[in-house]
């Protein structure tokens, strides 16, 4: 999925980055007792896609065999604008990327979480900038291929040899479960 849609970072672009311009200052982290990062509520602005963003998304689902109805069930139907401050944002990041989790920790704002400026005691580079586009780019194309991957591994798992004494088989949902 090429998805250059997805997760821009609004002020990037700009070669005339001024002083704080990069700096997380919209409350997604902060220190808690003995020294640990607490995840803050940040700033997020929940839409719905914009005309062109739709477009780019029908484009995309084609490429994946898709309709952009199921694109959109799978990533998401609305999407977020997510702040570092004042000035900079991150543009339409699905809810579903968004709210993607892995042990049990949103992904994307855990990151942010140890990312806010009185935490890292600087301001965000531009590679880091990029970074959190990637891994919204990286977790639509896990969301995109769930049914595929789950398929697969039901595939493997009718398939493997079971043997004598060994314990049962888990479904994709016990598996996720467990």
């Amino acid at each position: 999925m090429k998805a250059c849609f997805m997760a821009p970072c609004d002020c990037c672009h700009n070669e005339n980055l001024d002083a704080g311009d990069l700096d997380i200052t919209a409350g997604w982290g902060h220190f808690g007792n003995g020294g640990a990062v607490m995840p803050g509520k940040g700033r997020v602005f929940q839409r719905d896609y914009t005309a062109k963003e739709r477009e780019a998304v029908a484009e995309d689902a084609v490429a994946l065999g898709l309709s952009a109805e199921q694109t959109l069930n799978l990533l998401g139907v609305r999407t977020l604008d997510v702040y570092l401050n004042n000035i900079a944002y991150w543009k339409n990041i699905p809810t579903r990327i968004w709210e993607y989790t892995i042990g049990g920790y949103q992904l994307i704002k855990k990151w942010l979480s140890y990312r806010e400026r009185g935490i890292l005691g600087r301001g965000l580079t531009t590679d880091e900038i990029h970074a959190v586009t990637q891994i919204a780019r990286r977790i639509a194309a896990i969301l995109l291929l769930e049914a595929k991957l789950d398929a697969n591994y039901e595939a493997i798992r009718r398939a493997t040899y079971r043997w004598p004494g060994a314990p049962q088989r888990l479904t994709v949902k016990e598996a996720i479960n467990v």
